[in-house]
Formats: structure tokens, C-alpha cells, sequence
């Protein structure tokens, strides 16, 4: 695992804000209540939580044009959107907060590898916090979260199983794999890509191995800096 750092209420109005930074890898978090839900939770009285996820364009060696100029959002970003969103969905309970939607953002300021990942990660500090303070400013009354969840990377490069993975090698990865799990061992989603030779079963063991031992690793800091859920 990378150097792992997690700053809290890195910017000044959201209820709930991090700087994540994962090695090289730098994502701002943020998580804000407002009135409202999609159309399809009206009259429900249940809430709703989703995610928007960005780069900015120097978060890379080579300058990314912003989505708003292109006029349209990608289908990369869709995919890490949705997934951020569900990750979190997860271990929320959306009953507890009436008909507004939480909102995730996550602006990704410097890429090497791992901003999905990173970006769950962070995220679930981020909405802690917000949940919080809500609950300090008597909008709901209790924290509506079951347990940790935290993501992370693993694959095989040259041959061997590597843990967090880095752009280049993210970029060499002959499998590459992204692992979102409850800090009681639960899985959330999986993603796990062959780039080149089909893996095996046991290759597939190992990196699970390697994953969980992260996960850990990366729940424990929650819970360093966060306490217990309430």
C-alpha cells in the first residue's frame, strides 16, 4: 500500500470535506444534503445518494480538456460515478434522512493510479463528517451508516501479484482489479480485467488475499480517524 493520507474539513462549505492522498494520487471529497430527490423516489419519503466525479486537467502529464467543454461526460466517468455512488448506497440506510439527496463529489487534483478507489475511500470519511454535522444541527437524528467501507486496487504485473497500483503499473498490469468491501470482510462490487492472458483461479485467490489485507489496512484509518459510527 502507497503512503496513505486523509485530511478532514479541507474546504470550508461543505458539511463534510477530505484531501485523500494515496501515494501520488490526490482527490478532494466532499458530501453536502439538499432538498429533493429524482423523480422516481418522489412521495416515497425515502432520500437518495449519488456521486459526480472529475479531472481536472493538469491532474495529468498531459492536459485533459474539461467534460463541460467537450459538451458531454464519458463513459469513464459515468462508470466510476455510478460505482462511488453505489459503493456508499450500500451500507446507507436512504430512509433515515427524508427526501433529500446526499451528494458525493470528487474532483480528482493529481492521478497515479487508483482515483476510483481512492475516491470511495475518501468519500466515506467525507459523508461521516456531513452526516454528523447534520445530525449536530438537528436534521436527522442518528448516523445513518452500517458499517465501514473502504476500496482498493490489486494485480498482477510481471508475473506478480501487487497491491494499490500506481499508473505505470496500472499501465503494465497484465490483470487489474478493483475491490470495494465492508470493513467485515463483505463484498460490495469487484471488477477484475485480464489486459492480456486469461488468470487463473488461484491468481484470482491471491489477489483477494492481498485486497482484504488492504481493505483492512485502509478501514483501520477510518476508524483512527473517525471512531466508532455514531
Amino acid at each position: 500500500m502507497r503512503q496513505l493520507r486523509i485530511r478532514r474539513d479541507f474546504l470550508l462549505y461543505p458539511k463534510g470535506s477530505v484531501l485523500i492522498e494515496l501515494g501520488d494520487t490526490r482527490v478532494i471529497c466532499t458530501a453536502s444534503l439538499e432538498n429533493g430527490v429524482p423523480p422516481f423516489l418522489r412521495d416515497t419519503g425515502r432520500g437518495w445518494l449519488t456521486a459526480e466525479y472529475s479531472m481536472l486537467p493538469m491532474s495529468t502529464p498531459e492536459r485533459n480538456m474539461r467534460e463541460s467543454s467537450r459538451g458531454r461526460i464519458g463513459g469513464r466517468t459515468h462508470e466510476i460515478q455510478r460505482l462511488i455512488g453505489r459503493s456508499l448506497r450500500a451500507i446507507t440506510d436512504l430512509n433515515s434522512f427524508g427526501e433529500r439527496t446526499m451528494y458525493i463529489d470528487c474532483d480528482v487534483i493529481q492521478a497515479d493510479g487508483g482515483t476510483r478507489t481512492a475516491s470511495i475511500t475518501g468519500s466515506f470519511v467525507a459523508m461521516i463528517d456531513a452526516f454528523r454535522s447534520l445530525r449536530n444541527d438537528g436534521i436527522i437524528d442518528r448516523i445513518p451508516v452500517a458499517e465501514y467501507v473502504a476500496a482498493v486496487s490489486a494485480g498482477i504485473v510481471d508475473g506478480e501479484v501487487l497491491l494499490d497500483l500506481d499508473y505505470r503499473e496500472d499501465s503494465q498490469a497484465e490483470v487489474d482489479m478493483n475491490i470495494i468491501m465492508t470493513r467485515s470482510g463483505r463484498f460490495i462490487e469487484v471488477q477484475g480485467t485480464a489486459e492480456q492472458e486469461p488468470f487463473s483461479r488461484d491468481d484470482l485467490e491471491k489477489m483477494m488475499d492481498v485486497a482484504l489485507k488492504g481493505i483492512t489496512e485502509l478501514t483501520d484509518r477510518q476508524i483512527e480517524i473517525l471512531g466508532d459510527l455514531n
